[in-house]
This record gives structure tokens, sequence and C-alpha cells, in this order.
């Protein structure tokens, strides 16, 4: 049996500027980390002689199916085509938290999986590389519109700042913190649930059409990923992390009126009454998970002022491991 862990993400600043849409002929960079909720997918031999199937599969389903052209679960065709398995495997899924919610949870599936196959195989690929084959089949097999952050952080894990080049070009910048920093920096983190899941695909998309009419508000929105790397990285007060947050939020909302709807416009105006110094909609936009940043002294009274799920988190995950083999 072979199990993989792969991490889900949080990205602070530079989200949307991560699409080659604009990263191709723009600067483009995120700041973000790997976070402690993952992907678990585990592989092992499956005798189809003994059975009417050759590939069984279980995610939110069961398929089994006699040949590869049957699976319904468009990813693991797509994953199982590049690795040339065409029978006898069995695939099994679980996640820490809901798809379609923010955390970039359907890269890492991506990413988990390819992982997983490839040391089935008694292969073993680079990270970066893992990630690169990841958006291939995302971007141009399951034309998906989605970005290159996700996947980068889902193979690399870590606090980064990735600066976008090209589509197999990502400059990986881990952020140098030290233990006493991140667990100061993690205090002001809260991750809450809104309930509400969509496709990230579809309001990125709607986003991506927008590239040319966007461009000096994704500048703008780029440019906060230096300053975010100066506050973290220096030693004074953590505060202006959160202010850049919020402007970094405000501009995103300006993207596409899809981002945004006035139940989350009033869960982030009732956060930052409560004491909230910023945040944003994780993702794409419409939903999912909200993170507020918040000082210490004010966290109880943003959580009973919103009355939603939190998850606790921490940041600087690994990247996508083999714990079984």
């Amino acid at each position: 049996m072979i199990i993989t862990r792969t991490p889900y993400r949080v990205s602070f600043l530079g989200g949307a500027t991560d699409y080659p849409e604009y990263f191709l002929n723009n600067d483009g960079a995120v700041l973000g980390t790997a976070i402690d909720k993952y992907a678990y997918i585990s592989i092992i031999p499956f005798y189809s002689r003994l059975f009417d199937y050759s590939i069984r599969l279980a995610y939110s389903k069961i398929e089994k199916v006699r040949k590869l052209a049957e699976i319904k679960h468009a990813p693991i065709n797509a994953c199982l085509n590049l690795c040339g398995i065409t029978k006898d495997i069995e695939i099994n899924y679980t996640g820490e938290l809901p798809a379609f919610s923010g955390l970039g949870t359907s890269s890492s599936f991506v990413v988990g999986l390819l992982n997983a196959l490839y040391a089935y195989q008694g292969k073993s690929i680079n990270p970066l590389q893992l990630a690169y084959q990841a958006i291939k089949i995302e971007r141009d097999v399951l034309k998906e519109a989605v970005g290159c952050q996700d996947q980068a952080f889902a193979a690399l894990g870590g606090f980064n700042v990735f600066e976008f080049r090209a589509v197999d070009n990502i400059v990986v910048h881990r952020v140098p913190l030290t233990a006493q920093r991140i667990e100061e920096f993690e205090k002001y983190l809260l991750v809450l649930y809104t309930g509400i899941r969509r496709r990230a695909s579809v309001i990125a998309a709607k986003q991506v059409k927008k590239v040319d009419d966007n461009k000096e508000i994704l500048k703008k929105m780029r440019k906060m990923v230096d300053e975010g790397y100066n506050v973290l990285t220096g030693s004074g007060s953590l505060t202006q992390f959160g202010t850049l947050l919020d402007e970094s939020w405000k501009l995103k909302s300006q993207l596409d009126s899809s981002i945004t709807t006035p139940g989350i416009r009033k869960i982030y105006a009732d956060g930052i009454r409560a004491g909230a110094l910023g945040g944003k909609l994780l993702g794409a936009g419409g939903g999912g998970f909200y993170l507020f940043f918040v000082p210490p002294e004010k966290r109880n009274k943003v959580i009973q002022n919103l009355h939603l799920e939190e998850i606790p988190i921490k940041v600087n995950a690994p990247g996508s491991q083999i714990i079984h083999a």
C-alpha cells in the first residue's frame, strides 16, 4: 500500500496574479503557506482477475470500472492516463476539509494522487516537477480555469513567496521566519467556515476574462506581496499585515462581481467591527473559508460575533509526502 499526505494552502497576498493569462505579460507573485490540513490518497494493487471489474475508486462516490475510459472522475482518469496505468489498481481518497472551499483542495488531490501513482510504480519525482505536472493536468487536460499557486503549495509545502515567470518556471522564495515569529503570527490567524461551497474555476474564469481590464488592480495586489514579506521578516509589529490583508481584499473584490455577495460582505464587516484588523475570503471568492487577522485579545469576540465554525490551522506545513509504502 502507498499512502500520500498532501497539504491544503492559505494564500495571503497576490492571489489572482498567479494566472498565466496575467503573469506571462506581467509580474505575478503570491505570498502564502501550506497548512496542517491534508488530503490523503491510498493506493493498493487490485487483483482484477478475481472480479468483474479492473479498477476500483473510492472518494465521495465509489466507482468500479472495467477500463479507464469508463472512469467518471476526470482528475483520476487524467492522472492514470499520464502514468500509463490502465488496470489492477484501487485508489482511495480522504480529505480533512470540504472541497470547493478556497483552500486549494482540488490541486492537493491531483498532486497527492500523482505522487502516489509514481511511488506505486517505483518512481520518484522532484516536488517542483510534480507541481508542473499537476498544473498541466488541471489547465491543459481538464481545461480548468486555475492558477499556478495551489499546485506549488501542495507539492513544495512551506511558507513562501512564489514568483511566476512561466507555467513551468516558478521561482520559490522561502519566507525566513523563526519559530517564535511563526508562533506569534499564528496567534493572529482565525479561519472560519461560511458553509458556502462553490466551484472556484467558474468564478476564476470570469476573472481571467477581465485580466486586461483589471491590470492596474492586479499590479497593486502584486506589490503588496513584497510589503507583506517585509512585515513578516522584520522585527516590528504584525498588525500592519492585517492592514495589508484588508486593502488587498478590497482590491480583489473589484475584480468581478461574483467574488462577493451581500452575505459575504456582512460577515467581513461584522468581523472588522468585532476587532479584526483585516482578512479575506480564501480562494477565488464566492464562498468557502474566511481568514481574519485578529489581535489575540479580540479573537473570542470575533468568534462570538460571527457564529461560524472555526478551523484551527498551523502554517509552514511540509509538501506532499509518502507517509506509508
